[in-house]
């Protein structure tokens, strides 16, 4: 039960991060409400995930409000522990979220741009599947849970730990998307579950350096790559997997002494970072072997998941997997991001350190254009 003062608490926390918390209906929101949310939603992504944005074009125009609120949804999460003083005062901001995608899936979005806008694409879904389609909540909640354990920064146990974080969150990500196309695909969700695992490791060595040396908290950074995996401790935390430390013989104290020159730091970025560019080898080969009409080499761990089920009417469509995989491509190229940190990691010899590292790279656009040409990842 909570005390007088920790309900104020919530009410003022729920006045900041949402203002006036009413609820209302998609059906009477003004186009004027939703072209301000649908702004304020590609405006967020400009300034905290570039790529996110620069990638935007490659999503049907059907399924780009979608996209955006997805997106921005993933920043207000992920930025909940840099944003908040204490694990407590976060995990209150974190159940508001939970509020807000309960009632915005539900039609009756709090009058906040990010939740009108996953109304209005939560209704879109249904209308252009005739009410068949709509997006998995228990998805939205993973993604605010793994959040939530992650709150204040602790390790990860090991690379496994570190790829269930990325499941949980990137690919996670990754199938919602999928859901709003609408896509209903085992074998997308195969593709797009090694993509989801490779950004969100290559997220977590990213934000490593801001962890370990954490500064003032942040102002708006239109160089965040991977849409604000900093957290907010402003102690250091080091969250390299505890089994690749001990293997290269890292010393959390040596990082937070040393930083780049800590002993065995870079073969432990090196493991980590071999681990990310694996699963995007095994997401090209996916499509590879789909595309040829070869059988799947490569059993996907998440096929039996309740949300992975998939009833044979469920997408509307009678399509390959081929075909499925054509249609997914555009919601696959946040792997082209990914490849392009990791290959400037490469070239920094896996100093994570590096200040090349945390600026947008030039080339992806372009990079982007040529990928989605040849449907290449």
């Amino acid at each position: 039960m909570y005390s007088r003062s920790s309900t104020l608490v919530r009410a003022a926390w729920k006045q900041k991060a949402y203002g006036p918390y009413r609820q209302r209906s998609v059906s009477t929101l003004s186009t004027e409400e939703i072209t301000r949310s649908r702004t304020h939603c590609l405006n967020l992504l400009r300034a905290q995930d570039t790529p996110s944005s620069l990638l935007l074009p490659y999503l049907p125009a059907s399924s780009r409000d979608a996209y955006l609120a997805l997106r921005a949804f993933n920043i207000d999460v992920a930025r909940t522990a840099d944003t908040t003083s204490t694990p407590t005062i976060g995990t209150m901001r974190l159940q508001f979220h939970r509020e807000a995608v309960t009632k915005a899936l539900a039609g009756q979005p709090p009058k906040q741009p990010v939740s009108i806008l996953l109304a209005k694409a939560a209704e879109d879904l249904a209308e252009k599947t005739d009410g068949r389609g709509k997006w998995s909540k228990s998805w939205f909640m993973r993604v605010i849970d793994t959040r939530e354990k992650y709150l204040s920064n602790p390790p990860y146990t090991s690379m496994a730990a570190l790829e269930s974080y990325a499941e949980n969150t990137y690919s996670t990500l990754l199938y919602l998307t999928l859901q709003s196309l609408p896509m209903a695909s085992l074998t997308a969700d195969h593709v797009a579950s090694h993509i989801g695992k490779a950004t969100g490791i290559a997220a977590v060595l990213r934000g490593f350096p801001l962890l370990a040396f954490p500064g003032p908290p942040p102002k708006h950074n239109n160089q965040n790559q991977f849409g604000g995996d900093v957290g907010g401790s402003r102690r250091g935390a080091v969250t390299l997997p505890l089994d690749i430390m001990a293997e290269a013989g890292v010393r959390e104290e040596d990082v937070l002494r040393s930083g780049s020159h800590a002993k065995g730091l870079r073969d432990a970025v090196f493991a980590v970072a071999t681990r990310a560019n694996d699963h995007l080898i095994t997401a090209r080969q996916l499509l590879q072997q789909v595309r040829a009409g070869e059988v799947e080499d490569h059993e996907f761990e998440h096929r039996d998941e309740e949300e992975h089920v998939y009833l044979p009417t469920k997408s509307g469509r009678n399509e390959t997997q081929a075909q499925e995989l054509e249609r997914a491509f555009g919601v696959f190229m946040p792997a082209i991001a990914t490849h392009l940190w990791l290959d400037r990691l490469e070239k920094e010899d896996f100093d994570v350190f590096s200040p090349k590292l945390r600026v947008t790279d030039w080339r992806l656009p372009w990079k982007a254009f040529w990928a989605w040409q040849r449907r290449k990842i």
